[in-house]
């Protein structure tokens, strides 16, 4: 049993009035471009619903990553907390933390041997979803340290990753959400993150695989329509939150893959024209029939292209996993040692 007596404090990361500021300036810019693309900001898909349906998506026969990314996990936990050495694991977008037990497990016994209490640091935009993870894995782990923190860690890492300390941290970022990013956007969050990282603190990041089409389209248009619900979710977030009139019964979910940039997107047509008010804007967004508006990239990779990038991030790439299939890929990382 892991040593003290364990803990839950939650807190808030960002001010709720500039959330909502920040959120009006995107979604006005986005609905505003051409074509209409909400894709940079991923984050607004996870209100309370959106978190749910996702852990839904996650157990979907078509959606190979939850299992591919655990599968590693389950056989790698061992050699990743040895070669981290990590007393603490701070997760980025935690969500239900399904797979975060295979880390806790080694980690845990680590702790047992040594005589010390280990700590969780979970981050997520969903506080209902923390608390009830938080309360589940203290319930397995009865001496864990959980520090949780609701809100988007895409602009608070500093504050996350600053302070005292000697090292020992593990980051993890898994589930694939790296590939939501724009590529500028990848670059920047791997360099800020690099920033907060000491000697001893290490990287954990999980990447889809670049692979065939069909297998990647069929992931983000399963046939239980389940993604089609998680993107239609996103309009009944700006309904709620911007004071919009979507109807999404309007609009139809598409899938395609795009070779050029090899990555996913998620596209919302209108089937009809409309003109949709959003209150909170003081905006009106005209569709044509058969218009789109891209509400999701999902970023494919390949084992050359993420060392190139952690290289350029000042990050040396320590360790490289994939599942049996070749699908999913674990990299483990630290920050490159100054000559």
């Amino acid at each position: 049993m892991i040593r003290g007596r364990g803990t839950i404090r939650i807190e808030v990361l960002n001010d709720a009035s500039r959330s909502s500021a920040e959120m009006a300036r995107d979604v006005r810019a986005g609905l505003l471009s051409v074509p209409k693309d909400l894709s940079p900001w991923p984050k607004y898909f996870y209100d309370e619903r959106g978190s749910e349906l996702f852990e839904e998506i996650t157990a979907l026969p078509e959606y190979y990553q939850a299992r591919a990314e655990l599968s590693i996990l389950r056989e790698t936990a061992d050699e990743i907390v040895e070669r981290a050495q990590c007393r603490e694991l701070i997760e980025l977008g935690s969500g239900s933390a399904s797979k975060t037990c295979a880390l806790l497990d080694t980690m845990r016994k680590t702790g047992d041997r040594s005589g010390y209490a280990i700590r969780y640091v979970p981050v997520d935009v969903s506080e209902s979803v923390l608390r009830e993870s938080a309360e589940r894995l203290l319930e397995e782990y009865p001496g864990l340290e959980i520090s949780g923190f609701v809100g988007d860690f895409d602009r608070s890492l500093g504050r996350l990753l600053g302070g005292p300390g000697d090292g020992g941290r593990l980051v993890i970022f898994l589930g694939g959400t790296f590939g939501n990013f724009t590529p500028q956007r990848r670059r920047s969050f791997l360099g800020e993150l690099r920033a907060g990282l000491r000697e001893g603190d290490h990287l954990l990041l999980g990447v889809d695989l670049v692979k065939d089409a069909r297998t990647l389209v069929a992931a983000y248009d399963d046939g239980a329509g389940v993604t089609a619900r998680f993107n239609k979710n996103l309009l009944e977030v700006l309904n709620e939150r911007l004071g919009g009139e979507f109807c999404p019964d309007l609009f139809v979910h598409r899938v395609v893959y795009n070779l050029r940039e090899r990555r996913i997107e998620m596209w919302l047509f209108s089937e009809v024209e409309q003109t949709v008010e959003i209150a909170g804007l003081e905006l009106e967004a005209s569709f044509r029939a058969g218009e789109g508006m891209r509400t999701e990239i999902s970023a494919k990779f390949t084992h050359e292209g993420v060392d190139r990038m952690f290289d350029e991030a000042g990050l040396t790439l320590l360790d490289w996993r994939t599942d049996g299939l070749g699908l999913y890929g674990l990299a483990l990382g630290g920050p490159r040692k100054v000559k």
